[in-house]
């Protein structure tokens, strides 16, 4: 799942259609029997909700003899130190972890941690995956599986019709569409939607949306290459999205306010902005921040500058797991074809299975909240056409502890460009160390 600051809120089904929680049962093969006959309990470790509730109640209908917690924290920030305490203390890790895309290298560099899943027959499972969203789970081209792929991080925009509609500005999506193929029609549009005084405190919620959404679609690395170094300070494909999001500021398009902050949370039940950037995983947070009263206002429209892939994780199993067998099993359940749609159904995480991309069923998806939005075609569409990012080792300090707080400094006027960007530069190499 994704994002890098991705978290998932509870959500109820947050889709139309066809009963697709239910079809997981061809997936899940005979009931998973206890070691020692009795039973077995398993924890799911997630930063938030990945879509799960209906999934593990499911399984543990056809599985009695299984009892699954699942446990997560909101935000990955809090997730993963948690997660690194309790690997190297060898005790109180899940028995299923969920790796975000921005943490998996730092911990792969820990094989001995996880355990080898295709010990366990995963292999057999190869196909029901995209290619790289495969490869990234093993530790190099022959080590061992530690993670299965759960979803991918199909962009698009978010935003809110009724904003819209006061600003003058179209509200059909594919009119809104059109609005801004390129980041400077994105500028534009928000130019005017600011000169049209709706009340709302700016058009973009913030500038680190948007520069996350701009590094995934701009090129194979951004702030590490190939080998692990730091390239920050020299990778065209950053500085063009620092640039692009400092004339987000300067041209006063956005709110200001703080991903992931409480003022964030409550901005989209209270119209604070009408637009932020909407990975697939998105939706979920969304519809739960903006409440049922707001059911209908927002609607899903393509990203400018074309397609990128924002997120997505991976299932592991820590070998300090008492379950190892059935830990797999689980994890083998709620990465399957059929699981990854009902996921999405739940919560928004795009599947990475072709199986699950292809299938009618999900391609006919709509979303009742985002005004009946095809998601499926939305975000389906181009899915197997992403590719990976180069994410180095400590990407998600140097972005989140570098980069997005030197871009809000600028947003609150406490920094200019130019220096922001050097303490950018000076923290991300601090963090990479």
């Amino acid at each position: 799942m994704s994002q890098s600051k991705r978290f998932l809120a509870v959500t109820a089904a947050a889709v139309t259609a066809l009963g697709m929680v239910g079809a997981c049962s061809k997936d899940t093969g005979d009931a998973v029997p206890a070691a020692d006959g009795g039973q077995v309990n398993l924890v799911v470790d997630t930063f938030g909700d990945f879509g799960y509730k209906a999934l593990v109640a499911q399984y543990q209908q056809q599985n009695p003899n299984v009892k699954v917690e699942l446990r997560s924290v909101q935000k990955l920030d809090d997730y993963k130190p948690k997660l690194t305490q309790y690997l190297a203390a060898g005790t109180g890790a899940g028995d299923v972890v969920a790796l975000e895309e921005g943490i998996l290298n730092e911990f792969k560099t820990q094989p001995q941690n996880f355990v080898n899943l295709l010990d366990h027959g995963a292999a057999a499972q190869q196909g029901d995956f995209l290619p790289w969203k495969w490869d990234l789970g093993k530790v190099g081209a022959d080590g061992p599986l530690i993670g299965l792929g759960t979803d991918v991080g199909g962009l698009a925009v978010c935003y809110r019709k009724d904003l819209f509609a006061k600003a003058g500005l179209p509200t059909d999506r594919d009119a809104v569409s059109k609005l801004w193929p390129t980041w400077d029609g994105f500028i534009s549009t928000g130019k005017k939607f600011t000169a049209a005084n709706t009340g709302a405190k700016g058009f973009v919620d913030s500038v680190t949306t948007s520069f996350s959404a701009m590094l995934s679609q701009a090129g194979e690395t951004n702030f590490y290459d190939r080998d692990n170094k730091l390239i920050a300070d020299s990778n065209p494909v950053v500085k063009q999205a620092w640039d692009t999001s400092m004339k987000m500021v300067s041209e006063g398009v956005s709110a200001k306010v703080a991903t992931w902050s409480k003022d964030w949370e409550a901005g989209f039940k209270n119209g604070s902005f009408a637009v932020t950037m909407c990975p697939s995983w998105m939706l979920g947070i969304i519809k739960t921040n903006s409440g049922a009263a707001n059911a209908g206002k927002w609607d899903v429209a393509a990203v400018p500058g074309g397609g990128g892939n924002w997120g997505g994780s991976w299932l592991a199993v820590p070998t300090q797991s008492k379950h190892p067998k059935e830990a797999y099993e689980l994890a083998k359940f709620l990465t399957s074809p059929t699981g990854q749609v009902a996921a999405f159904k739940e919560a928004g995480p795009l599947p990475s299975s072709p199986k699950a991309l292809d299938d009618p069923a999900f391609q006919a998806l709509t979303n009742d909240y985002f005004s009946k939005a095809p998601v499926g075609k939305i975000f389906g569409n181009g899915a197997k056409s992403l590719k990976p990012l180069v994410l180095g080792p400590k990407h998600q300090a140097v972005k989140e502890r570098a980069f997005e707080p030197a871009m809000q400094a600028v947003e609150q006027g406490k920094l200019s460009a130019d220096k922001a960007w050097q303490q950018a530069l000076k923290t991300a190499a601090k963090e990479a160390k």
